[in-house]
């Protein structure tokens, strides 16, 4: 195996090259880990463990050793990479270990009693309590405060004597026998880098844990907001209170107003991005809005559209509709649509821009209207007539009359290729076609 100068370079190393297979060692749901194997021949500390923590987990293992011996070949296995890759799951670890001929090694396990749920829930109760807990083990730190608080919380996280179960495949007696002293050994280097180790085997991964800190942080949250709110005045007390004096209003201004003529002399003013006279429709608009809501009245929601169409005519000022025209991109378009706006509302944009079929009998009978009209103008044989849904156009007229869904003919003449609306709806049919015909001959 490489040599490394340090054993986090070679766990990079190892995940760049067995990404795979890595990903087949742990499973899904972070509940069980596999590190690779330690390479031989490197110290990782100053000693077997560098942290309060890994030391704990040595003399647990060390005050139940039977035969000093084993431990000290167990340290020798350690050093010289005889173990190879860790599997930390929940209540065991196990790696293999061999007596110098890795195609023969044992099986070593060494057993440590899960948490139950009471007592996970009392542990993370405490580090939830404590953001400083929190950040130190994200930090790769285990705080002595947090192990004391978990001790008063009766749980206890670090083993203690008798607390480490050795098992191994090995003919040897002794417990622990030199390979699972070696597994023990080189466990306490990876408690050093992260704590979250002995946690998994206590029985829970670190995803889990953090997930679970978060819904417990947003809990607490939620309870010191709602225990915030319950304490605020009664109601009754409140509306018995005598309300407070309002201040007095400001006094006169006493200066004279600053001449600004002379300091903007030389400023261009720009046209600005708003004009004024759009500000005010927008407010009346707004308040005839809200008394028609407050009236029970419905208000409809046009869409962007139509209702910039609605609030040009209602301005009806040319220079604001020549400017959302332009701010709309059709600006010939737009004052087409205000003008049917102003004379039908918005039945009359509907008139302009949509087209319907009307039944059979409607359409028929529609037809008979018109040419009873046209019979009864006067002008003599009717001309060609084509029918495109709700639109009949007249020949070579450039008038056209089209029915809406409310029954009544909106009059429409030819400008240029599209078709304006030149009146207010009407019931009677010959009206709108002597109205339309009356301004033809007008123009002529």
């Amino acid at each position: 195996m490489p040599g490394y100068d340090d054993y986090d370079e070679f766990l990079i190393a190892f995940d760049d090259e067995d990404e795979e297979d890595a990903a087949d060692e742990v499973d899904p749901h972070r509940r069980a880990i596999t590190f690779p194997a330690f390479p031989p021949g490197k110290r990782y500390g100053k000693k077997f463990a560098d942290t309060w923590w890994g030391n704990a987990w040595i003399e647990a293992m060390e005050d139940t050793a039977l035969d000093p011996e084993q431990l000290k070949k167990g340290r020798k296995y350690a050093f010289a990479g005889q173990v190879g890759a860790i599997t930390v799951s929940p209540g065991r670890i196990s790696a293999p270990v061999h007596d110098g001929d890795h195609y023969r090694p044992h099986t070593t396990v060494i057993g440590f009693r899960e948490l139950s749920d009471a007592g996970w829930d009392r542990f993370l109760d405490k580090v939830a309590g404590n953001a400083g807990h929190i950040a130190a083990l994200l930090d790769r730190d285990m705080p002595r405060e947090l192990v004391r608080a978990a001790d008063g919380a009766d749980v206890r996280l670090l083993p203690s004597y008798g607390d480490l179960d050795p098992d191994c495949g090995c003919p040897g007696w002794d417990s622990p026998c030199r390979h699972a002293a070696a597994l023990a050994y080189q466990v306490s280097w990876l408690l050093d880098r992260d704590p979250f180790v002995l946690l998994l085997v206590r029985g829970r991964g670190e995803d889990e844990l953090t997930e679970e800190l978060h819904r417990r942080n947003a809990r607490r949250a939620v309870d010191a907001s709602a225990a915030a709110s319950a304490a605020g005045t009664p109601a009754a007390e409140a509306w018995s209170a005598q309300p407070s004096a309002l201040p007095d209003p400001p006094g006169p201004v006493s200066a004279a107003p600053l001449d600004l003529a002379s300091l903007l002399a030389d400023v261009d003013v720009e046209e600005p991005p708003v004009a004024a006279a759009a500000i005010a429709v927008l407010a009346a608009d707004a308040a005839d809005r809200a008394r028609s809501l407050l009236a029970g009245v419905p208000v409809g929601e046009p869409d962007q559209w139509a209702d910039a169409v609605r609030l040009a005519a209602r301005a009806d000022r040319d220079d604001l509709t020549e400017r959302a025209g332009r701010a709309a991109a059709r600006p010939v378009d737009f004052a087409r649509a205000v003008h049917a706006w102003k004379l039908a509302g918005k039945t009359g944009l509907t008139a302009l821009e949509d087209a319907w079929t009307p039944p059979r009998d409607a359409s028929a009978r529609a037809q008979a209207e018109i040419d009873e009209a046209w019979r009864d103008v006067g002008l003599g044989e009717l001309p060609e007539v084509r029918v495109w849904r709700n639109r009949w156009t007249l020949g070579d007229r450039g008038v056209q009359l089209r029915l809406g869904q409310d029954g009544l003919w909106y009059p429409f003449r030819a400008d240029g290729k599209a078709w304006t609306l030149t009146g207010p709806p009407v019931q009677d049919v010959a009206e709108a076609l002597a109205e339309l015909l009356a301004g033809a001959r007008g123009e002529v």
